[in-house]
């Protein structure tokens, strides 16, 4: 892999950056946009709609199993949809494969999103002209979800990943540290929220403004929630849960959380929520718990730390970056530790009202760090070194 280091943007290299020559680039392995639900989706519809206006010509291919919406340009972008095999073990790859071979030749750069998709990077790297980067979300070949034969064609994913492209980005410290120096450190980001959401949302689900924890996410394994429910069901008092999400071609872990749910009233399943209605759910949260097992940097909890909420979060690394400092409006509980767990959210919820305003605190902090048009800077300037 051609080797290329994490380097802190100054004023004067971006503004030479946005006066170079406007640059092709495609975009491959996301599902699609508009986004929906999927945190790359939401990441390429931020980077990509912000390189759109600095003149660049960005190509999205889309699934067309994964909305009905089917824009020809959105944002600035071009989007391009291509039909897939929607089943578990076939969707991204193949949608992957008929996207590079479209691609091919046509784009200064290609870049690819996710260890899966990337197994194709050798065609664009080694048979065009093209400059390939791949970003590196999370680590895909550990999800539970996937049986034996899916784990080793993404262990393979990440052995390419590791030689093939120009250059290689990683959404946390974590992600890029595994690398090693031929990275480069992109962090995801976020924008601050609109306030005084109607709490319509909220009531219109049956959950009370201020009286529940949030989770929002796929509910697949190693995101724990199974591990949540059956926490939170120890918790006294009237206390919601609401959990904002579905499955990921998941359906009997998605059925087992049901069976749970059912068994505590105050417990709501609320299906995948979009837009301003999840929105208003952040809004109105008395706190957030990301209780993963496995993480790349989560947009959810991004999402709720700009709104102000506490965070209860498992101790993994890019859970770390994000609260920084472990203390009132950020909690750490040791991954799978349901004592843990426990003990963040009643430690919580026993004063909501200290716990909120270190989180309000704290918001400033995570919208400085973490940051949609920074992002979009240190991309820019990885793709004009890649094609200079």
């Amino acid at each position: 892999m051609s080797a290329v280091k994490t380097s802190t943007s100054t004023t004067s290299t971006i503004t030479a950056g946005r006066a170079g020559r406007a640059l092709r680039v495609a975009m491959i392995g996301q599902r699609g946009l508009p986004a929906t639900y999927g945190g790359i989706e939401h990441h390429v519809a931020q980077i990509g709609r912000r390189l759109a206006a600095r003149g660049h010509e960005i190509t999205v291919f889309c699934r067309t199993n994964y909305t009905d919406e089917r824009h020809d340009r959105l944002d600035g972008m071009r989007l391009r949809h291509l039909p897939t095999l929607g089943t578990k073990h076939l969707d991204a790859l193949t949608h992957s494969l008929t996207s590079t071979m479209t691609a091919a030749g046509r784009h200064d750069i290609v870049h690819y999103h996710a260890l899966g998709p990337g197994l194709f990077a050798p065609v664009p790297r080694y048979l065009t002209r093209s400059r390939v980067v791949q970003t590196i979300h999370g680590w895909d070949d550990l999800r539970a979800k996937w049986g034996g034969l899916a784990q080793r064609v993404l262990r393979a994913g990440r052995w390419v990943s590791q030689r093939v492209p120009n250059a290689v980005i990683g959404v946390s410290r974590e992600i890029s540290d595994a690398y090693g120096e031929s990275a480069t450190y992109i962090a995801n980001g976020v924008e601050r929220p609109p306030d005084g959401l109607s709490p319509e949302p909220v009531l219109a689900r049956g959950l009370r403004p201020g009286g529940y924890v949030l989770f929002v996410g796929r509910l697949v394994p190693e995101k724990a929630v199974d591990l949540l429910l059956r926490t939170f069901s120890r918790l006294p008092g009237d206390v919601q849960l609401a959990v904002a999400g579905g499955s990921a071609y998941t359906d009997d872990y998605v059925t087992g959380l049901r069976e749970l749910a059912a068994r505590d009233p105050r417990i709501h399943l609320l299906g995948y929520v979009y837009g301003d209605d999840l929105a208003a759910l952040y809004q109105h949260a008395g706190a957030y718990v990301q209780p993963s097992h496995l993480e790349g940097l989560p947009l959810a909890l991004l999402e709720a730390a700009s709104h102000g909420l506490p965070l209860i979060a498992s101790g993994l690394g890019c859970h770390r970056e994000i609260i920084a400092a472990e203390g009132p409006g950020g909690r750490i509980f040791r991954p799978g530790d349901p004592a843990g767990l426990l003990a963040a959210l009643t430690h919580v919820l026993a004063d909501q009202e200290k716990e909120r305003a270190a989180a309000l605190v704290r918001r400033d902090d995570i919208l400085r760090r973490y940051s949609w048009d920074r992002a979009t800077d240190l991309t820019e300037e990885l793709y004009l070194r890649l094609a200079r």
